[in-house]
């Protein structure tokens, strides 16, 4: 007998794994390895959520027109340029089917988030990485992959997991310098914990001509990764296909709901920016002093370099003996380093204690 076979890339994909949640015999966990936002979700969204939850039996809004409306009034940017979708991988998913395929080439950064190869590759499409400089995406060598087989080009800013950033000055060069035939995505998920002030999200590209797309998502300092929120604003015939293909009905009532009052939450995006930019470079200083490399992040994550494999697998043994569970970054080729979310105040201090347990095991 013979069965029915999957195409020879999916076989090919390594799945995504999700960031833990749980240590067996360890009752007081601290998730540090999903970039999350660490103080739940905004109060008003959570009333939101419980009064929409009565709803439930409903269809939600197909096109997510209220969600639509409050992301534009947000971001000063056009309703009818703006789609919503099921986080923003689900938007990455329909990108790479639209615009890439069998023939085809898309171009990410050597370190860059793995959703885009895997996404690239399920579409059909070769996925090329150029290498890094400094653990930074380098315009010259993203222009240097690009082959005349390239339809879509990725660039995560802030980038997820080395947490480097690109000066709107390099991300226009870089537009600048890919035909127009290539769709270039700005991913913007760490938008809002961007401290330079050199740096644009993106609406600016967007708006300068029509092969540009930004993503973002309520994932992070919204506090709302459990309801999978996301959007992108882009040029209209690119909107367009979007709305072809995705699911009628790919946001969810309680999260549509949950979305709209999260942007309205007074303070909310603030007072989350100015308590990771604090213990960001709090936890950072740490790290340094402990001998550890804290890479230079602007998101709401640190990625943390101890030099060899082994030494970042001891790392991680040992926090986990301590109830933290950061990520191991083996996935990204960057095997001696260890990603941790820059949690509350407590939490942070809880890692820095852990850390300096597992440099006295290393000095005794």
């Amino acid at each position: 007998m013979t069965a029915p076979r999957p195409r020879p890339e999916v076989m090919a994909i390594a799945a995504y794994v999700g960031g833990e949640h749980k240590l067996p015999g360890v009752n007081r966990v601290l998730k540090l390895s999903a970039n999350e936002g660490p103080f739940g979700p905004p109060p008003g969204a959570l009333k939101a959520a419980v009064k929409a939850a009565a709803e439930m039996n409903r269809y939600p809004d197909g096109g997510s027109i209220e969600l639509r409306r409050a992301v534009g009034a947000r971001h000063g940017i056009d309703p009818a340029r703006i789609v919503c979708g099921t986080g923003s991988d689900e938007l990455i998913q329909h990108i790479c089917h639209i615009y890439g395929g069998p023939g085809t080439d898309i171009v990410m950064s050597m370190h860059g988030f793995t959703m885009y190869q895997i996404a690239g590759t399920y579409a059909g499409s070769r996925v090329l990485k150029a290498p890094e400089r400094n653990l930074t995406t380098c315009v010259d060598e993203m222009l240097a992959a690009v082959t005349p087989e390239t339809t879509i080009m990725f660039v995560a800013n802030p980038n997820n997991p080395t947490g480097s950033l690109l000066p709107e000055t390099e991300m226009l060069r870089l537009r600048a310098g890919l035909r127009d035939d290539i769709l270039l995505v700005l991913d913007s998920a760490y938008a809002e914990y961007v401290e330079a002030a050199d740096y644009d999200a993106g609406t600016r590209m967007v708006d300068a001509g029509l092969n540009t797309i930004m993503l973002r998502t309520f994932s992070k300092i919204y506090g709302l990764g459990g309801m999978r929120v996301g959007w992108g604003y882009g040029p209209a015939e690119v909107i367009d296909a979007i709305n072809r293909v995705r699911g009628v009905f790919n946001v969810n009532l309680i999260a549509q709901a949950a979305a709209v009052a999260a942007l309205a939450e007074e303070g909310w995006v603030e007072t989350c920016k100015a308590h990771n930019t604090e213990w960001r470079a709090k936890l950072s200083a740490a790290m340094e002093r402990l001998g550890i490399v804290a890479h230079p992040t602007e998101g709401n994550f640190i990625l943390a370099d101890f030099g060899t494999a082994e030494r970042a697998k001891a790392a991680d043994a040992f926090l986990r003996t301590r109830g933290v569970i950061v990520r191991a970054m083996g996935a990204y080729d960057l095997p001696h380093c260890l990603r941790m979310t820059v949690g509350t105040a407590e939490e942070c201090g809880l890692v820095a204690e852990a850390l300096a347990g597992f440099t006295a095991t290393q000095h005794g």
